[in-house]
């Protein structure tokens, strides 16, 4: 697809512009192709775009790029999960390195004390979950009355999650001469109230793909019990060893059985649930990353805000509850052009 800008076309500080160039990137995506002229001229803008779009670029140019020239501003962003919000914070500081604008974590599983203490040095951009952004409100410890930029990602999610109540009551506390972004992979209409409530004006802009993309190769994989499913796994991971695979278990409990009894087989895996820590979380998130581990063991819940671009095989060891969680799950391969395989064992 060719891109109708580049990032040089767009009327940004040269230090944002240097900082992209650092990362690599180089052309913008789609949703920034058609979206940045609108998010960093101010206007509210919803956006429709699957995970792994590069939303995250979308809203945190605009934001860094207006903090520098309004220094006495804030800026926050609410996320679905925790991991997203972790990765939404990396992916700012990149883009402000080397500039004055300061960003802190607002998220449950972690320290609230040392939030709160965050949040006295005075952050520019506050990045959270709802709850733990709604608890630190009622402390009276976060202050957004000079919040004139915030961020909804991946609000289909948040709404699944049952935090409309918190998304609704924070965005009420904000003043009203402010710039809202709201990004969703789906348009419903819990969605569309939000936008009508508390968006002026939104210019809509879908680069939806479609609910499967034709990089993903799918297959089913018939299987007979807890022992033949095992077995049917390790030979699928024996015969795939350079493979970079994320497997999908329904449970918490069940996610964690399963990566000890890959690890006891001689394979390089890992899991990720609500049950661990968030540094636990975190530390597994950075290994499966930096390929010290090419196997992560996931739970939906956990799993949402994943973004990372290389894994080459999905698999539903457990089935989807839903035909929208099949499609999330198997998006977090094929990306960037690349092809990917989901398999789905069926009993």
């Amino acid at each position: 697809m060719v891109m109708d800008h580049k990032f040089s076309d767009f009327n940004m500080h040269e230090k944002l512009l240097a900082n992209l160039k650092d990362k690599g990137i180089v052309e913008p995506t789609p949703i920034q192709d058609k979206a940045l002229e609108h998010t960093l001229a101010g206007s509210d803008v919803l956006g429709l775009a699957d995970t792994g779009t590069g939303k995250t670029i979308t809203f945190a140019l605009p934001i860094v790029n207006k903090l520098l020239a309004h220094p006495n501003e804030n800026a926050l962003i609410m996320a679905p999960t925790r991991e997203l919000a972790v990765q939404i914070r990396d992916e700012i500081r990149e883009l402000s390195k080397n500039l004055p604008i300061y960003s802190c974590l607002l998220i449950g599983g972690s320290d609230i004390r040392r939030q709160i203490q965050e949040l006295r040095r005075r952050p520019h951009i506050f990045i959270g979950t709802p709850g733990r952004l709604r608890d630190l409100f009622d402390k009276r410890m976060l202050h957004l009355d000079n919040t004139h930029s915030v961020v909804l990602d991946e609000v289909d999610r948040m709404l699944d999650m049952g935090f409309v109540k918190e998304i609704t009551e924070l965005l009420s506390f904000l003043p009203k001469e402010r710039q809202t972004l709201l990004f969703s992979a789906t348009m419903d209409v819990k969605i569309e109230q939000i936008a009508m409530r508390f968006m002026k004006d939104p210019i809509k802009i879908s680069v939806k793909s479609g609910a499967t993309s034709n990089n993903i190769d799918q297959d089913i994989v018939r299987v007979s019990g807890k022992q033949s499913k095992m077995a049917t796994l390790a030979s699928i991971l024996s015969q795939n060893m350079s493979a970079k695979v994320l497997i999908f278990g329904r449970t918490k409990f069940g996610v964690e059985e399963l990566s000890i009894s890959l690890q006891k087989n001689g394979f390089n895996a890992e899991a990720i649930h609500g049950n661990k820590r968030q540094n636990q979380r975190e530390m597994v998130l950075r290994k499966f990353k930096s390929n010290q581990i090419n196997i992560l063991c996931a739970t939906d819940v956990a799993a949402r805000g994943i973004d990372v671009k290389d894994i080459t095989h999905v698999i539903n060891f457990d089935q989807p509850a839903t035909y929208e969680d099949y499609v999330h799950r198997i998006g977090r391969t094929g990306r960037a052009g690349k092809k990917g395989i989901a398999l789905t064992f069926v009993d």
